[in-house]
């Protein structure tokens, strides 16, 4: 299935909505219109929407679908004309589910945003099985979470295996700078994957598990439950403090070894963390923010704060301005530690030249839904992930478009 001729290459749904429109823009910036490079379209609910924010872009000459989430029948109609649904809209367990059913059983593949591991646990049980026998790759959590991680993480395990034959037994990330906005779209996501931890005991056990995205079975491994406390780094003496999208990266991570076949090792180990420099100023700075995160994390887990989190955060379809976007960056280091010799351990610095929740992360996932449309992928359907569905084509595309550079160095 899947393999025949479709109207489009790349369907954009939610692009009215505050994401969707920079996909929809970074698309039609880099490809131009449908009669060009891509073949592609923008979708929605609501058409007036959809042509204005057409319009306010400069790319009237690209079509325009209707599809509604609370319509199955919608979506199962634009899954079929299109190779790939890039989908923005979120909350994913709110509005997701029927799409990636649509596009599973259209053998159509799909990518998105989301960084909700319960719901991607669900859809996995769902359809991995089903997409496997479609065609469709589905393929989660394409932007700042988690290409970087998933990335390069990739390219430290390829180039250890290429330049000395054995996997790294350890990959560290450190996030060290970053600067961009936060958006009501991510906080809506984070609160419902919240409230329904609050409903669900299992769910709440889902979350505390490091590989909650392993395929059945295959569940298991050396690393234990992310660290909510700050630490001295052994390597280079830095602080650490939690990263909140920790726990999201490193499921993800961890689901593209047990695809890869364990290409990284049945004992492979990895992690992520803020860092801090060395010294006072840096053990003062790691421990506050520790202690942000867990109050955050405290008080979003009690329904009447919760609630007034929500109010206080922005609202979907809000985010940071073009001016916060375009000035925004980050820099990630990560260190793959050799099995045997730390002079060869491989350090890779990965930076991004947009805030990376928005300007960066519309270009991962456009590059994302491009790369499933156009690209020689060899691994056939299933619910993936960005490096075992992609790998090196992605990679390339990152490196060439979307302004995310990697520098490796040994030692």
């Amino acid at each position: 299935m899947g393999s025949e001729a479709k109207e489009f290459d790349v369907v954009v749904w939610g692009a009215s909505g505050f994401t969707g429109r920079l996909v929809a823009e970074y698309l039609y910036q880099r490809y131009g219109a449908s009669s060009g490079e891509l073949a592609w379209a923008m979708a929605g609910r609501n058409l007036a929407k959809l042509e204005r924010v057409r319009s306010e872009i400069g790319a009237d000459e690209v079509p325009i679908v209707i599809a509604d989430s609370t319509q199955p029948e919608t979506l199962e109609a634009m899954a079929t004309r299109t190779r790939v649904v890039c989908s923005t809209v979120g909350p994913y367990a709110i509005y997701g589910s029927a799409l990636v059913a649509a596009c599973v059983a259209a053998g159509t593949h799909y990518c998105d945003l989301t960084g909700e591991v319960a719901w991607m646990r669900r859809m996995i049980d769902a359809h991995d099985e089903a997409a496997r026998v479609s065609g469709a790759r589905i393929v989660h959590s394409c932007g700042f979470d988690s290409v970087p991680s998933d990335m390069g993480v990739w390219l430290l395990q390829r180039e250890m295996l290429a330049r000395f034959g054995v996997p790294a037994v350890q990959v560290k990330y450190r996030m060290r700078r970053a600067r961009g906005g936060f958006s009501g779209g991510t906080a809506a996501s984070m609160l419902n994957m919240l409230e329904e931890a609050e409903r669900t005991p299992e769910l709440r056990e889902l979350l505390a598990n490091p590989y909650a995205l392993d395929p059945a079975g295959a569940r298991g491994g050396l690393d234990g439950m992310d660290s909510n406390v700050p630490h001295r780094d052994s390597d280079d003496g830095s602080w650490t403090a939690p990263f909140v999208m920790s726990m999201i990266n490193t499921r993800v991570v961890r689901r593209s070894n047990a695809l890869l076949f364990y290409r990284y090792g049945h004992d492979f180990r990895y992690e992520e963390a803020m860092a801090f420099a060395p010294g006072v100023v840096g053990c003062l700075t790691a421990v506050a923010v520790s202690i942000g995160s867990s109050l955050f994390n405290s008080v979003a887990q009690v329904a009447v704060l919760r609630d007034l989190l929500a109010r206080l955060l922005p609202q979907p379809g809000e985010g940071p301005a073009a001016e916060m976007r375009e000035s925004g960056f980050f820099e990630i280091e990560m260190l793959a530690r050799h099995p045997e010799d730390r002079a060869n351990n491989l350090r890779l610095v990965l930076r991004g030249d947009r805030d990376p929740g928005y300007g960066s992360t519309a270009k991962m996932l456009g590059e994302s839904a491009v790369c499933l449309a156009k690209d020689p992928l060899r691994r056939e359907g299933g619910v993936l992930t960005p490096a075992a569905a992609m790998g090196d084509h992605l990679l390339e595309r990152l490196a060439a478009n979307a302004g995310l550079s990697f520098e490796l160095s040994v030692g």
